[in-house]
């Protein structure tokens, strides 16, 4: 049995110039044909050793699987969708990448693609991924365009929300408390005896968790019976030189803030720029949170106090509900994260 896989193996490599099929994977591999291809429709289904010989064998000789004709037979195309607000954000990218990995465990692949905030956008987008046969679909917040849904419905894709949770609605989500998250940050800075604020969300319209982050921040101020006039907020897009802009545009009220809450890092990263160019001590004359806590917030000086948001647990999450709604494992539809409060250099109590 050995020689005649060897002098098989010798004619496949005879054959280099020919592209290797599932049967050169077969015979080099020491299984039947029907076993290679159960393995390419789902690795679990084989046993580990010979899914092991299997996946050496399409290493060696560099075999691609046929994705159309693997569909057709299993009527399965095994990718899964996603679409995010945009790839700018590292954020995303890193829930993105853990949502990719569990996926990839598990034999699928993934298609991205960006909406730039827009519900029209996204929903082109949508129909493209499921033209393409995708088998499921993530996305991004709880404000979509009611036709994705009809769409998503009448092709029976699973899909769920992420970066929000919102038990309320009728859509399965996992993520977190935005408007709670924010709430606990404001609560922060007055517990350290703020009591001038003012704040840089990002963009509110079609983005709800802009507009919780920012509702959580002015509810709580609120309660302590301060109110932010429309001056004190200004509103911009995630990028470092409009948050600059905005933080300049602040320190000219009167009396000035103490405190600024950010709609995001990259927003409070501008701030703490600017406040530096203008020789306003951080934190000692002013207080700056973010919020997400990407990679570069403790690496700035100073390092920045933020909330952190389980982006790649999320991402792990949400792929894992996927591919039990598409094996018809039981699984819940909605999953509250936890974001964490992360105390660094940028917030101290106010001087006197």
């Amino acid at each position: 049995m050995e020689k005649e896989r060897q002098a098989s193996r010798k004619r496949l490599q005879k054959r280099a110039g020919d592209t290797p099929t599932a049967e050169d994977v077969a015979v080099a591999a020491g299984v039947s044909t029907a076993t290679v291809s159960r393995y390419l429709a789902n690795p679990t289904s084989v046993s580990e050793k010979r899914g092991t010989l299997i996946r050496m064998a399409i290493e060696s000789l560099g075999y691609i699987p046929h994705g159309a004709a693997q569909a057709l037979a299993s009527q399965r195309s095994r990718t899964i969708g996603v679409i995010v607000p945009t790839l700018d954000n590292a954020i995303f990218a890193e829930g993105i990448q853990a949502f990719q990995w569990r996926l990839q465990e598990k034999g699928y692949t993934l298609f991205i693609a960006s909406s730039d905030y827009s519900v029209d956008e996204e929903l082109a987008q949508a129909e493209r991924l499921v033209s393409r046969g995708v088998e499921g679909l993530m996305l991004v917040g709880a404000e979509h365009h009611p036709s994705l849904f009809e769409l998503l419905e009448k092709k029976q894709i699973p899909y769920l929300y992420t970066w929000s949770f919102k038990p309320g609605i009728d859509h399965p989500c996992i993520g977190f408390d935005n408007y709670r998250a924010s709430a606990k940050l404001t609560q922060f800075l007055i517990d350290l005896g703020h009591k001038q604020f003012a704040a840089i969300p990002g963009i509110t319209r079609l983005n709800d968790r802009t507009k919780d982050r920012l509702a959580g921040c002015l509810d709580t101020l609120e309660k302590q019976g301060i109110s932010l006039t429309a001056d004190r907020i200004i509103e911009c897009r995630y990028d470092l030189a409009e948050s600059r802009q905005a933080l300049r545009k602040l320190m000219k009220a009167e009396p000035k803030p103490t405190a600024i809450v950010c709609g995001n890092d990259i927003i409070a990263m501008g701030a703490l720029l600017e406040a530096q160019a203008l020789g306003i001590r951080v934190p000692e004359d002013l207080s700056i949170v973010g919020f997400d806590d990407v990679a570069m917030a403790s690496h700035i000086h100073p390092a920045l106090t933020t909330m952190q948001v389980p982006s790649r647990e999320m991402g792990t999450k949400a792929a894992d509900y996927l591919l039990s709604r598409l094996n018809e494992d039981p699984v819940a539809d909605h999953l509250e994260l936890e974001a964490k409060l992360v105390v660094r250099e940028t917030t101290a109590g106010v001087s006197h």
